[in-house]
């Protein structure tokens, strides 16, 4: 959903027109609207408030009256707030603390009557209700607060000073995530738990709207979004492994009109609680705040400080905005940003059942609570890249086909991804995910937890004239190490890609032919390239895929084309083609001169093979470089699983004018785990190319 809407009333936390009300009283009478619950919390903060002489609780209304002995002799109890409003006991402040569903008819009928509203998280169930409220607030000039009491913390405007002074660095993007347990019981504690809408009416209870709804708010407090001006769009992908209408395990991307990426990943379906986050990223470190405990936590690569900050109780601000000319720290205007993420959720398709084959129950009755498989890595995966569940490919989201299928005999045997869905700073670029052996077994990778900006078999460059092409952080000469810098660039295709033969029901082979073009941060092109994938069957059980690609100026100057090695990182020559592999178990990798990481890595030989048990089952990938080729191989084992042939392995590569930088290379993906003898009887059979 994309939102580009505004509202008058937002300009300020206080009506113009509240100035020609009466003065509040000195000390304030509060009436609470819901004393169960979440009103218990309110009840205890009303008797230390009461105690300090900061206001008087005169009335509170529920169906179900409090336990006796429970309020003073001189509270009144209604039934409900229709009454008391009827009997009029001098009420200044209305808090509700009542089911989502009711907050804004109570919030109208309290404005209605002229009296200051406190009204808890979310404010309302809709948009048409957020607007409803707010003119009412703005004709009647009373304020409205909103319970997001992670708002009164005093570390958000320390927060915003550091990220300000740019002392580190400039913001990447920012991320929110909670892990929280939820059992059967808490679902079962209420008719509205749980829900979408109940008879008819819009609840919008989950995961992001409610229960981890502060971590939703503070991050858009943090992102600069306050009102719905301030939200580009929103982008929800929402599940559930629970029983219920609503959401519980989620993501939920915002782009603000400041350019700001946002991504919550949320899940009441962890293995065991933590604390909720919101971590700013920058270029020279991360700002995580903690905001159950209000602990901030500063990292950069060379250090780690942590400092805790009090925070100001939101009724005490209210209280305070009454009398003088304090803003609110969370006015219902402020809340038109998360008002945005709630209407996207509420107009959301219903979320999608996570499968049983994904889940564990742990517990009994009333007490059991699924443990979504993974979710903890997920969760951590999602934010770093900014993704989806369905744009990871997590098994159990939904299904995003790719921009185009390679088959062999009608079978899927790769994903052409156009590179869409990929962050800015990850350098989006087409490349091919899920490859498949004939067997089925995945045998790529893209934007894992370790580098989120590795994505499947393609051909990435990190150093294009200075334009970082491959993502992530920059390896340069001058710092002799990685830093993040503003410099990176995407590739898209300048048309429609040319197909033969894949488009023939049960072809036997394939071909992709398309231009690229290489594109700087500013979307001046710099590259040109062309870029042929083939496909065709070798046997039962192996199939073979060519990469063909070449790389000219964009304009009538050289361009230089370099790797980390090249600007001076030994033996780090990585760029050109590049394959990344999932996880593999008893991984072994050989050439004809040798085997192992430590043997092969920028090693030159005819053909490199990778050896093991993936997570779908075993297979052997066979890369064969091109007669007379001299570029080294890129390898990596140990620290992640991945395998590249190097374009400038320690010396920059120039494309000039008239005169592209070809490359090729071929890779047999083969069922099972194959022997030297049977990858040469299979290179000597097929020849490097037809």
């Amino acid at each position: 959903m994309t939102t580009q809407q505004s509202a008058t009333a937002e300009d300020s936390t206080r009506p113009a027109s509240a100035t020609a009300a009466a003065e509040p009283a000195a000390v304030p009478r509060i009436a609470l609207v819901g004393v169960h619950g979440f009103g218990e919390r309110h009840l205890a903060n009303l008797a230390r408030l009461e105690e300090a002489g900061a206001l008087e609780l005169v009335a509170v209304a529920d169906p179900r009256p409090p336990a006796e002995g429970r309020l003073a002799d001189s509270v009144a109890v209604f039934d409900d707030l229709t009454q008391l409003l009827a009997a009029d006991p001098g009420v200044d402040v209305v808090i509700l603390a009542t089911p989502i569903q009711t907050h804004a008819p109570l919030a109208l009928a309290a404005l209605s009557a002229g009296k200051d509203v406190y009204v808890e998280k979310p404010p309302v169930a809709s948009l048409a209700q957020f607007q409803e409220v707010l003119a009412a607030a703005e004709a009647a000039g009373r304020l409205v607060q909103v319970g997001f009491q992670s708002l009164g913390s005093h570390a958000l405007p320390a927060i915003r000073s550091l990220v300000e002074s740019g002392g580190i660095g400039d913001v990447l993007g920012l991320s929110a995530k909670g892990q929280w347990v939820r059992s059967k019981a808490y679902f079962k504690r209420s008719r509205w738990a749980g829900k979408r809408s109940l008879d008819g009416i819009d609840v919008v209870d989950g995961v992001a709207t409610n229960a981890l709804a502060h971590a939703v708010a503070t991050a858009l407090h943090m992102a600069g979004a306050h009102t719905l001006a301030d939200v580009r769009s929103v982008e929800t992908d929402l599940y559930r492994a629970h029983g219920t209408q609503s959401d519980d395990t989620s993501i939920i991307r915002v782009r603000t009109t400041g350019g700001t990426t946002l991504l919550c990943a949320l899940t009441l379906c962890a293995p065991e609680q933590q604390h909720p986050s919101v971590t700013v990223h920058c270029t020279r470190g991360e700002i995580t705040f903690f905001y159950t405990e209000d602990e901030v936590v500063i990292s950069t690569p060379d250090s780690e400080r942590r400092e805790t900050f009090g925070r100001m109780d939101l009724l005490e601000n209210l209280l305070n905005a009454r009398s003088t000319d304090a803003p609110l720290l969370c006015s219902l205007a402020d809340t038109g940003a998360f008002t945005t993420v709630l209407e996207a959720i509420r107009t959301s398709p219903a979320p999608q059942p996570i499968s049983a084959d994904h889940i564990t129950w742990e517990g009994g009755g009333d007490d059991a609570h699924p443990v979504v498989h993974g979710i903890g890595p997920l969760i951590e995966r999602a934010a770093k890249a900014q993704a989806t569940f369905a744009e990871l490919g997590v098994p159990w989201a939904r299904e995003l086909p790719p921009a185009r299928t390679f088959t062999l005999d009608g079978k899927a045997v790769a994903g052409y991804q156009d590179g869409s869905r990929i962050r800015a700073v990850s350098s989006p670029r087409p490349y091919l995910h899920q490859v498949r052996t004939l067997a089925g077994t995945v045998v790529t990778d893209h934007q894992p937890l370790d580098h989120v900006w590795h994505l499947g078999a393609g051909v990435a460059l990190q150093d294009v004239d200075g334009i970082n092409f491959w993502g992530g952080r920059t390896y340069t000469r001058e710092a002799g190490q990685y830093v993040w810098r503003p410099d990176h660039g995407s590739i898209t295709s300048t048309g429609t890609p040319v197909e033969d033969l894949a488009a023939r029901s049960g072809a036997r082979d394939g071909r992709l032919q398309e231009t690229l073009s290489w594109n700087g941060p500013d979307g001046a092109p710099i590259l040109v390239e062309n870029r042929t994938w083939t496909w065709s069957g070798v046997s039962s059980s192996a199939w073979r895929l060519s990469l063909d690609f070449a790389l000219s100026p964009a304009s009538d100057r050289p361009v230089n084309l370099g790797s980390p090695g090249s600007n001076g990182r030994l033996e780090g020559g990585y760029g050109g083609f590049f394959w990344r592999l999932p996880n593999c178990d008893g991984a072994t990798v050989w050439t004809p001169a040798g085997a192992g990481e430590t043997k092969v890595h920028g090693s030159v030989t005819p053909w490199l093979a990778w050896a093991g048990k993936f997570p779908d089952g075993d297979a052997t990938l066979v890369f064969v470089a091109a007669e007379g080729s001299t570029d080294p191989w890129f390898v990596r084992v140990d620290g992640y699983p991945g395998v590249g042939q190097s374009l400038a392995w320690d010396t920059p590569v120039i494309a000039e004018p008239g005169t592209p930088v070809q490359r090729s290379i071929t890779v047999f993906v083969a069922d099972g785990i194959l022997g030297t003898a049977d990858i040469q009887a299979l290179i000597n059979r097929q020849g490097t190319r037809s």
